[in-house]
Formats: C-alpha cells, sequence, structure tokens
C-alpha cells in the first residue's frame, strides 16, 4: 500500500552518493533553485505557497553522532515533533523506535510496517478508546504517573508493559512538562504499590526535563530519582530493566548532556540497565528548510518613515502557520533572501505572515543587504521540529506544504 501523500512523493534524486561536508549546502540551495525556476515557468499567477527542503542524510548524521555519543541508549522518535512519513519511513530503516501519544501517531507508524514492539504509547494519561487501539494492534509498552490511569489500564490493556513516568524539569528548558505529568518522589511508592495490587506489570522508569533542556544536571538529578523509584519497584516485587530518559536535547550542548547522562547510568544504575530515550527535535529540526515567498510589501511613509521604523513584508506563512514557535518557544528567526542584487545600503523589513491577524509576526526587525520585492523568496533554516505539526488552516489559509527531498547521504532502504 502507498503510504506517502502525494504532495511529498517528490526527490530531488533518490540515490545520492556521501559527499564532502561543504556539499550538503550547495545541494539544498540547488533543490530550492530547482523548484522555483519550475513554480516560475509552470504558474503565471499563483504559486504561492511555501515549500520545504528536506536534506534526509542531515539525519543519518544525527543519526551517527547519537551513536557515537550515546551507543547505549536507543533512541524512540517523538512522532509529535514532525509526522512527515517520508522522514519516519527514513528512520524506521535507521533502526529507531517511535515514541506515539496518540491513535494517529500510532497509525502512522504502524502503517509504515514498524513492527509494534517498536512503539511505545508514551502518553502518561490515555483514553479507554486509545487503549483499546494500542491493544489490538499490539502495542503494550505505555507510561503511566497517576492512580486513575492505572485503573483504567486494568480495565482496558491489563497485559500493558508499564514505564512509572517521575517529575524532572530543567528550568532552563524552553518548555517544562513538570506541572502537567510526572510523578512526584513522594507519590511513586503508593503508585507502584496499586500497579501491584491490580496485578499490572511495570517494566521501568521514565522522565522528561523538558523540551530544549540545556542543563546536564537536570538529567544528573532525574537519572538518581529514577534509581530510586526502581529500588522501590524492586521491593515490591517487580523487575524493572528499562530506564526512559525521554527528550529535550539541546542540539547545541548534546555531547556535553550526552557524557553526563552516561556517567550518570554508570553510577545510579551499576549492575546495567536498558535505555531509551524520545529524541525528537535532535533529529528533525535541522533537516528541514522553509521556502516562503513575500506575497506584499508597504513601505513607511511620514512619520513613520521618518523615525525609522522599518517597512513591512508579508509572506507566505506566519505564526498561524510553520511559524507558532515564535510565540511558543521565543524562538528567533533569520531569514535571507533567495537572490537578489547586493547594494551597498542596508535595508530594513518586519515580516508578517498572511493572516488578518496582528500576533501574525515572524519577525519584527530583519535586515538584507539587498531590496526585498513582492515575489520574492526567503528561506529559513532548522525548520524541521514543531512546524509542520502545529500549523493550522486559520484565516483560510493552506497549512500543507510540499516536501521535496534530497540526500547529502546514501539513501537507507530507498
Amino acid at each position: 500500500m502507498d503510504v506517502l501523500p502525494a504532495q511529498q512523493k517528490f526527490f530531488i534524486s533518490e540515490k545520492i552518493p556521501v559527499i564532502s561536508k561543504s556539499a550538503p549546502s550547495q545541494l539544498v540551495d540547488l533543490a530550492i533553485e530547482s523548484q522555483i525556476s519550475r513554480i516560475t515557468k509552470q504558474t503565471v499567477l499563483g504559486g504561492d505557497e511555501s515549500f520545504f527542503v528536506a536534506d534526509l542524510g542531515q539525519v543519518t548524521q544525527q543519526h551517527r553522532r547519537w551513536l557515537r555519543c550515546l551507543p547505549g541508549v536507543q533512541p524512540y522518535y517523538a512522532v509529535k515533533c514532525n509526522s512527515d512519513p517520508t522522514l519516519l519511513k527514513f528512520l524506521a530503516n535507521l533502526g529507531t523506535g517511535f515514541d506515539c501519544a496518540s491513535v494517529e501517531e500510532m497509525r502512522a507508524v504502524l502503517n509504515l510496517g514498524v513492527d509494534p514492539t517498536r512503539i511505545i504509547f508514551a502518553n502518561p494519561c490515555k483514553s479507554p478508546a486509545s487503549l483499546t487501539f494500542a491493544r489490538s494492534t499490539g502495542i503494550f509498552c505505555t507510561t503511566f504517573d497517576n492512580i486513575d490511569e492505572l485503573d483504567s489500564i486494568k480495565k482496558h490493556m491489563p497485559e500493558s508493559q508499564l514505564i512509572l513516568r517521575i517529575y524532572a524539569n530543567d528550568d532552563s528548558a524552553l518548555i517544562s512538562f513538570g506541572e502537567k505529568f510526572g510523578a512526584q518522589l513522594d507519590t511513586t511508592a503508593s503508585l507502584l504499590s496499586r500497579a501491584w495490587e491490580l496485578g499490572l506489570e511495570v517494566i521501568g522508569v521514565s522522565f522528561h526535563v523538558g523540551t530544549g533542556a540545556k542543563n546536564p544536571n537536570a538529567f544528573c538529578r532525574a537519572i538518581r530519582d529514577a534509581s530510586i523509584a526502581f529500588s522501590e519497584a524492586e521491593r515490591l516485587g517487580f523487575k524493572p530493566t528499562i530506564l526512559d530518559i525521554g527528550g529535550g536535547f539541546q542540539d547545541d550542548c548534546f555531547e556535553n548532556a550526552a557524557s553526563a547522562i552516561r556517567n550518570s547510568i554508570g553510577v545510579e544504575f551499576p549492575k546495567g540497565v536498558t535505555t531509551i530515550a524520545e529524541p525528537g527535535r535532535y533529529y528533525a529540526c535541522q533537516a528541514y528548510t522553509l521556502i516562503t515567498r513575500v506575497l506584499s510589501r508597504r513601505r513607511q511613509l511620514g512619520s513613520a518613515a521618518a523615525s525609522g521604523i522599518p517597512d513591512m513584508l508579508y509572506q507566505s506563512d506566519g505564526v498561524y502557520g510553520n511559524f507558532l514557535n515564535v510565540i511558543m518557544e521565543k524562538e528567533r528567526m533569520v531569514p535571507r533572501l533567495i537572490g537578489g542584487k547586493k547594494s551597498l545600503g542596508e535595508y530594513r523589513y518586519s515580516i508578517w505572515g498572511p493572516t488578518c491577524d496582528s500576533v501574525d509576526c515572524v519577525v519584527k526587525d530583519a535586515r538584507f543587504n539587498s531590496e526585498v520585492k513582492v515575489g520574492d523568496w526567503l528561506r529559513y533554516d532548522n525548520m524541521g521540529a514543531y512546524t509542520t505539526t502545529t500549523s493550522t488552516q486559520f484565516n483560510g489559509f493552506n497549512s500543507s506544504h510540499e516536501t521535496f527531498y534530497v540526500s547529502s547521504e546514501t539513501l537507507p532502504g530507498y
């Protein structure tokens, strides 16, 4: 069965050999130029939709880096980050597992032929219907962090393999999960006792320190707390074997975090443990480049111009589309003009999405070395994480954009 949507089948090249480190960016550049040229030739009006170029070779590079830095930790990709079927299939071929939080995420992975044992239903608070679906498809590994969840699991999926999610938090993280998920250590004994009473199987402990975690000590504290929960489970008669260290890995400090994690696991679990993790943006973020088109321009006049307020650009994508992170995580976007003739002066613009909402501002003050005009194209790098999965159709604007694939390394499975 063909599981790839029609708009995601196009590959610039299906077999591209491993090339030099300077070439991946050039490869993406060529793909962008090719697509813009195609749009320009085929359309007189229209052709204003944003599009992505994804370098799957970048995903391979991140996977190799993971294996080097965390060789004993099996990654379970967090599908919520980017559910592009081509990316999921690619990761499946690399050998990752998958962290799913909903029926649709589980279905998307299963439709690719992934064995259900490679999926963890990592949502601590699940509906009866979702538990029933997981059970019917052979997905039995799931998380919990409260008493009511245990009662629901006993009723709808009694043969589940449970992982107790404990509280963890990195105060420096972009988004904290501690307020919503995770059992405090003073409650874990009671939860484990209830699981024992219900005859359920607890196979491990998990945590998540938060999205975009920067403090390695947050992982160390969480691993120490997990060892305490392990001991509590063992005293009751459980035989836990799995430590799930969650996600939140920040790319620019990954090596430091990995080193701290390895050391902490060695100290807290000297007899060894099977360790898994739930990386999302780590794999997806850098692989995707987003290209938007300038739809309109508003030049400042009168007092606004005199006071130096930047001119305004309106592009084909905004915070209701692929730029929600501008609001959610205060991410600072850095657009680059594709083409354009350099000049001696500097041009300043604020950049806005296409909707009729004043919140829809992508960049307050962007600076270019050439003038930007209607019909020009802007490039945004590192747009693979929490972009397509959080986009909406607010104001009637399309949230489905084409993705064009290249690979700076050999594609496994293609």
